[in-house]
């Protein structure tokens, strides 16, 4: 259990895909508007880590493993199909938002299919992959059954929607202030940003 916890608070803040590894950067700057379409973005981002991640990891250890069922080392096969189920979930979550939000369908546009190419999605299936060989014992990183994948793709994912509903509320702010016209837009949203992963470094040495 302190193994779970630790994980996961170390996906949000430690190791946030944002502010620690600047995965996901495309759609987190163009939907970072407003608080609003930023937090139906994250759900869904978070739902698909939440969904594809598990997967992954039993498709890894039970299948391209050199141990699964195959008992043949298919790991060279793990890009094709990561992509293949993130890509299916994605289009999962596309028809359900459309279904019943029509409005933050709308308001996400293109980014909403494009988050089966969100390198957040991708990034966090092979950290899982990286560290399932990790031993719990002595790496609070280590992922070692399914129960840690998902506690380690909801912490990813919920670090990701910290991060862009953070930035669509300073946005919307910045909206009322007099920011210098040479940096007004990208210019601003960057200055932002590097200042929020320099405040997320703080935790960098969080130890449960």
């Amino acid at each position: 259990m302190e193994h779970a916890i630790s994980l996961f608070i170390r996906s949000i803040f430690v190791d946030n895909m944002i502010f620690a590894s600047f995965l996901g950067m495309c759609s987190y700057l163009a939907v970072s508007k407003n608080v609003k379409t930023a937090f139906g973005l994250g759900v869904a981002v978070t739902f698909v880590l939440l969904i594809t991640v598990p997967i992954n990891y039993l498709l890894q250890t039970k299948v391209l493993s050199a141990d699964g069922i195959f008992h043949t080392d298919l790991t060279y096969l793990s890009f094709i199909l990561f992509i293949a189920v993130i890509a299916g979930i994605v289009q999962l979550v596309e028809m359900v938002v459309e279904r019943f939000s029509p409005s933050l369908y709308a308001a996400l546009g293109i980014f909403l299919p494009l988050i089966a190419v969100n390198c957040a999605i991708m990034g966090a299936c092979l950290f899982m992959q990286q560290r399932i060989d990790m031993d719990p014992a002595t790496s609070s990183q280590a992922i070692s059954g399914i129960g840690d994948a998902v506690v380690y793709a909801l912490g990813a994912g919920l670090g990701w929607l910290l991060a862009i509903v953070a930035l669509a509320a300073v946005n919307e702010k910045m909206a009322y202030t007099n920011v210098p016209k040479p940096l007004q837009g990208l210019g601003i949203t960057f200055i932002t940003v590097g200042l929020m992963a320099m405040a997320f470094m703080c935790f960098s040495g969080l130890s449960i």
